[in-house]
């Protein structure tokens, strides 16, 4: 931490996975330097049967800050079917415009591409095979020690474990990991063939053909690049050894089932098995020193996603972290770290554990209940298309950043502490983007809904109406903020007023231009009056460096 008002140390991330990367990536898109403390030698080996499945505002966010497009590195889903015995109970089908599909990649491909994005970065360093083995806190910084081959110490301003399940960072924080071990387990084949479903997902419950070996009931099969497939059969609960021989009979067996009986030709890339665990740490801070990702908690039952929770730990922390590293450290804008994203996660777990015993508890009295299928084809279909409480982005509409008592606030289909839509908007120099893409740069967005101006140049409205007030308004914030307008928005009136986080989660929308409030909001949004005086300030000293 900085010897004054500003930092000079790093930011020290240990782990150099995916959450890892990410979080290097979105500090530097504030302008913040950090080191990657890897442990390995710097490259991922390939692995077909190790994958991930991106929700949109995931991917959104590895191609903000790669300025890659990913639509070349996985495959995004034409549809999802779910089938059972022989019948195909829901189909689903993608429009990127109203419903985006997932995305599925090969995880060394997505972490491939982010150690690009990382390479070509200044304000990032990696450090490769070194293993942390010590941390020591002091009220102006971390110190952190590596072994190995280049083992050193490491001064930095904050230290953030993206290091994994066995999070090293975890355990010399002596941080407990309560949670379920082995809540499902999966065999794993990835293998390239042709299917009568070309890029779509499926789930196959009960399937009407004999199956060797235990089995659960159930197969997922799920599209990758070059017609490769991963498919993964649900094991029943106990350690019954997957042989080689039982998974090739395995596949003979599904392939020919979905294909009338006959087995197509196919090539077997990659094998494994996937044990899910459920757990969640009882903190994610102690002081300057941090953990997220599978560091953090571990889910997956369901279809559901852990990656993507780990990287919205990543960009959640990123511009708080930032936001310390350049005007000093708030308690309370870091705290709402762990107060928002260890809700949001507990919430999936919570949900998950509420299913567990009726999609996984055998048949019984429901097995003879009208419907029940149906409803766990829906519930499964939420876990695989992040959807509902299974799969859904988390809100923090109860989060201590969340601004209280504004007179002037007003409905939009967005609720507070919820991900705003990427709606166009017209930027300050007047060009057209994505709001999404004016995310993550440690700035507030306030965004104007304004029918008409997207029609007419900038210079024609841009000193007209309600404009002045508000640009003004905007000027006077306690917190750095750009200033966006909008055709439309759901559910929003014209002159409405959106503030919205560095993370693209709604702070709250008013009607019109209500200074008073927007001031109050922007004010909570960065920890309340302490961070919004701390922020203002060096505002004000950049501000008179310039002049």
């Amino acid at each position: 931490m900085g010897r004054g008002r500003h930092a000079v140390d790093p930011v020290i991330i240990v782990g150099a996975g995916p959450v890892g990367l990410t979080l290097a990536l979105a500090l530097a898109r504030q302008q913040v330097p950090s080191v990657v403390l890897d442990e390995g030698p710097g490259k991922d080996e390939p692995r077909l049967a190790r994958t991930v499945v991106l929700r949109e505002d995931t991917a959104a966010l590895v191609e903000r800050l790669t300025g890659v497009s990913l639509d070349e590195a996985g495959v995004h889903w034409a549809g999802w079917r779910s089938m059972r015995r022989k019948q195909v109970t829901r189909e689903v089908r993608f429009d990127d415009a109203t419903d985006p599909a997932p995305l599925h990649l090969a995880q060394h491909v997505l972490t491939g591409v982010l150690r690009a994005a990382v390479a070509g970065q200044r304000l990032v360093k990696i450090a490769v095979d070194s293993r942390l083995d010590s941390i020591e806190q002091e009220p102006s910084g971390v110190t952190a020690h590596t072994r190995g081959p280049r083992g050193t110490w490491w001064r930095g301003s904050h230290l953030v474990g993206c290091d994994g399940p066995r999070s090293t960072v975890r355990k010399l924080l002596d941080i407990r990991f309560p949670g379920r071990t082995a809540v499902e387990r999966h065999a794993v084949a990835a293998l390239r063939t042709e299917l009568p479903w070309a890029d779509e997902a499926l789930l196959h419950r009960t399937p009407p053909w004999r199956v060797s070996g235990p089995s659960a009931g159930e197969v997922t099969g799920r599209p990758l690049p070059d017609g490769v497939w991963r498919l993964d059969w649900l094991l029943p609960p106990g350690k019954d050894l997957v042989t080689p021989e039982l998974l090739v009979a395995r596949i003979r067996e599904t392939l020919a089932g979905w294909n009338s009986g006959s087995t197509p030709p196919y090539e077997l890339l990659d094998t494994g098995v996937h044990t899910v665990h459920h757990r969640l740490a009882r903190r994610w801070r102690v002081g300057r020193v941090f953990v997220a990702g599978d560091a953090a908690h571990l889910l997956g039952a369901f279809g559901t996603q852990g990656l993507d929770e780990g990287l919205r730990d990543a960009d959640n922390l990123a511009w708080k972290l930032a936001l310390a590293w350049h005007h000093g450290s708030h308690e309370a804008l870091l705290d709402s770290y762990q107060a928002e994203r260890r809700a949001a996660v507990a919430a999936r777990l919570r949900a998950a554990d509420q299913a567990l015993p009726v999609l996984r508890g055998g048949a019984g009295i429901r097995a003879y209940v009208p419907g029940t299928a149906r409803g766990h084809d829906l519930l499964l279909t939420d876990g695989h298309l992040g959807r509902g409480p299974l799969g859904a982005p988390g809100t923090y509409d109860g989060s201590p950043l969340a601004p209280r008592h504004l007179e002037a606030e007003v409905p939009v289909d967005t609720p507070p502490g919820a991900p705003v839509e990427d709606v166009r908007v017209t930027a300050e120099d007047g060009s057209f983007v994505r709001l999404r893409d004016r995310l993550g740069r440690g700035a507030l967005l306030v965004l104007l809904i304004a029918p008409g101006t997207g029609v007419w140049e900038r210079r024609h409205w841009v000193g007209a109406g309600i404009m002045p007030r508000l640009a003004a308004a905007v000027t006077a914030l306690p917190s750095p903020a750009e200033l966006l307008v909008a055709e439309s928005y759901p559910g929003a009136a014209a002159h409405t007023v959106l503030l919205i986080r560095p993370d693209g989660h709604l702070v709250t929308a008013l009607d019109g231009v209500r200074a008073a409030d927007l001031y109050a909001a922007a004010e909570a949004t960065v920890g309340g009056p302490e961070g919004a005086r701390e922020t203002s300030e060096a505002g004000a000293t950049a501000g008179s460096a310039t002049k």
